[in-house]
This record gives structure tokens, C-alpha cells and sequence, in this order.
């Protein structure tokens, strides 16, 4: 992240801060890992912390089906349900202590607040168009963004039409870009496949002066609890700092090619701790004259992989719709399917593009993953 600044703040922090009408504005930290962490400071119109009541807890914890799994799997994620609610409609698939993965297909737009107090979020656009709206201003997104959003990030979403659909990853530990594309002063390097102008922070917007009641549904041990609050969240007057959440287009993403083929780390776009995030973009195959630019038979012996399918054609696999996830547990030997490595040979561009993530530790399937499951994958390498 890089160093942001948007609204009035004061030439000092810390410091007395008024309106032009002589009221004094309220200071926030917004960061994480207490005071060590990547920090901003927000200033607001009312006081942060006026609830007024907070209302009965609300269980989401994943429902778990599998609780250890090293059957290779595949989801359909088209035959998961649409839910009005935002909320409602993110259904969790995969988790494990590090993460939960899922796909969320809301219709409706929020008309409440939202906050999760325990996980940064990465949404990735796989279809529709809409506004994130948070207290330090708007991202306007659109298919192919992933939308990075810290914890404590309070946040609407707006959507332009009601066949949205996310790839919803919660993180419990902060989600960064990869330490080994950036110097010691945090700034991307030459041979990183994007840089800071691809990353994009919000458009900061007029604070909204108001009182009443707002409800802030906040996310915390797997509860969501409404806390009523008496000012409007978005009263933010200024901030600056370097932690806010961003878009960045997975077109933006700059791959990484070699005269044969190059293994999946040339493709990561994010970390956190025990996991990593790849985006497979359109690129050109390998160019040696006798390459095979399939994937070549793996067994990832300390990671599981995950793999959701968003656009493109896919030569490594037969069958595979958009939306789909393929989860290969760490251990298993996988490759391409019959016939994938034969017809790759020769060809010298691919227009795929999918969202991978390899997590450190195994993955539990749930309930709602079961519910879509295509119980004929396992068996699909056979000739």
C-alpha cells in the first residue's frame, strides 16, 4: 500500500481540529495489529462511538460437511442460490482456520451498514457492476476487480443489477501484496506484474451530517450482531494514511511467461499468512519449439488448490463452466485432463482468466459446498 490522503486534516495529528462553525471534528485510528500495523487516521463529524443499542447475535458459522477432505472435488458454482440480502447470499464453501472461501450472488443492494470486525475481505467481481461505498469514500467496480477491504471497514454495497456475483474470500489475517515484488520501503519493484498505478483508492465523497438510527451489522466470531448507532458512519471530513481499501482489475495483472512453462507463483497477486491468491490472466504460451504449454502433472504435498473459473476457455480441463471452483487437496497428484496436454501443443495464447488460491492448511467442505458438488470430478482423469 501507498500513502493516501483525501478531504481536510489537520497540519498536525493529535492535534485540535474544528469546522468552519468552530465544532470540534473526532479523531479515529483505523488500523490493525494494535499500534504496529498499517494505520490511518480518520476525522469525523460526530463521535464514532455512539451506539444506542445492540440487538441479539445472529450465528454464521459454516456448516461442515467434510471435515477432512483429500477427495479431488468440484463445485458448480452457477447452481448456487441468488439471495436478495447481501449478507445472506454469501455462502461459504470452503474454510479452514486461515480463511473461508465462497460465492456470493446478491440481488438487492444494502440498505444497512456493514463491518467485519474479525477478517480482511477480497471480493472478486465475476460479473456486475456497482458502488462500494466506505467512510473514507467510493469504488466504482466492475467485472474482473477484486475489491480489497480491511477489517473494520465500514461498508454499502450498490449494485447496478440484481445478477451480480462475488468470489468472496475472508481472510483472518491482513491481505497484502506479495512481499518478494516489493523493496524495503514497501514500493513495487520492476519485475512485479502491476504496480501502484493499477491499484485504485477511493473517490472520497461529502461527509453526511446526520442523526438517527443506523444499523451497522458487525461480523465478529463468526456472529453478526446490529449495533444501532445515532450518527451516519460516512461522516468522515478527511484522511490519510496507508489503510483504506482498493480495487485492482485482474486485467491490470501483467503475466509473467518463459520459454517453457512457468510454475503458478510467476501468478500471484496477494498473500496473507498461510495462504496466497494467483490471477491466471490471457497470456502468451510458452515459446520453446518443443514446449508443452499444459500444466504439468503436480502434487502440492503442504498446500490444497483452489480454483474458480471466471472467463475464458480452460485447456487444462474438460467440462469446466464459469463459476466453477476445483479444489485439489495437498497431497493428490493433478494435471491436466486427457487429451488437454496433446491439444496444447503447438498453440500460442490462451484467453483464460481464474482466480487461484493455494491455503497452507487443509480445507473443510461445507454443507453448502455439497449441495453443488459434481461427485463425477474425481474420476474425470480416467482415459
Amino acid at each position: 500500500m501507498r500513502y493516501h490522503l483525501a478531504g481536510n486534516i489537520p497540519q498536525k495529528r493529535h492535534t485540535i481540529f474544528k469546522s468552519p462553525e468552530d465544532q470540534f471534528y473526532y479523531e479515529q485510528l483505523f488500523g490493525t495489529e494494535g499500534f504496529h500495523g498499517i494505520s490511518s487516521l480518520l476525522y469525523h463529524i460526530h463521535r464514532p462511538t455512539q451506539i444506542k443499542s445492540i440487538g441479539q447475535p445472529k450465528d454464521v458459522t459454516p456448516k461442515i460437511a467434510v471435515e477432512k477432505n483429500i477427495t479431488p472435488r468440484m463445485f458448480k458454482g452457477m447452481n448456487v442460490t441468488p439471495e436478495d440480502d447481501f449478507l445472506d447470499s454469501r455462502k461459504i464453501l470452503l474454510v479452514n482456520n486461515d480463511l473461508k472461501m465462497g460465492l456470493a450472488k446478491p440481488r438487492k443492494s444494502m440498505d444497512y451498514f456493514y463491518k467485519n470486525a474479525e477478517c480482511d475481505e477480497l471480493l472478486f467481481v465475476h460479473q456486475g457492476t456497482g458502488i462500494l461505498k466506505t467512510f473514507v469514500g467510493n469504488l466504482e467496480f466492475v467485472t474482473g476487480d477484486y475489491l480489497i477491504i480491511p477489517r473494520g471497514t465500514i461498508y454499502q454495497v450498490e449494485l447496478a443489477s440484481e445478477d451480480t456475483v462475488f468470489f468472496v474470500l475472508e481472510s483472518h489475517s491482513p491481505i497484502y501484496t506479495p512481499k518478494r515484488y516489493r523493496n524495503e520501503f514497501g514500493q513495487l519493484l520492476e519485475h512485479s506484474p502491476f504496480c501502484e498505478r493499477d491499484i485504485v483508492a477511493p473517490t472520497f465523497v461529502e461527509p453526511k451530517d446526520e442523526k438517527g438510527e443506523f444499523v451497522i451489522k458487525v461480523k465478529k466470531e463468526n456472529q453478526i450482531t446490529d449495533f444501532i448507532y445515532a450518527t451516519h458512519p460516512f461522516d468522515v471530513v478527511g484522511w490519510d494514511g496507508y489503510f483504506y481499501p482498493y480495487k485492482f482489475n485482474i486485467k491490470n495483472f501483467e503475466p509473467i511467461t518463459g520459454r517453457i512453462h512457468q510454475p503458478p507463483p510467476v501468478h500471484q497477486n496477494f498473500e496473507g499468512h498461510n495462504f496466497v491468491v494467483c490471477s491466471f490472466c490471457a497470456r502468451m504460451y510458452d515459446y520453446h519449439p518443443l514446449a508443452i504449454p499444459a500444466p504439468y502433472n503436480h502434487s502440492n504435498i503442504d498446500s490444497d488448490e483452489v480454483l474458480f473459473y471466471t472467463e475464458g476457455d480452460f485447456m487444462s480441463r474438460n467440462h469446466i463452466d464459469l463459476m466453477d471452483f476445483t479444489l485439489h487437496p495437498g497431497g493428490i497428484v493433478h494435471g491436466p485432463h486427457p487429451g488437454a496436454m496433446e491439444r496444447s501443443i503447438g498453440k500460442k495464447f490462451t484467453e483464460e482468466y481464474a482466480v487461484m488460491v493455494d491455503p497452507f492448511r487443509p480445507l473443510k467442505v461445507t454443507e453448502e459446498a455439497m449441495k453443488v458438488e459434481d461427485p463425477s470430478y474425481k474420476t474425470s482423469w480416467l482415459e
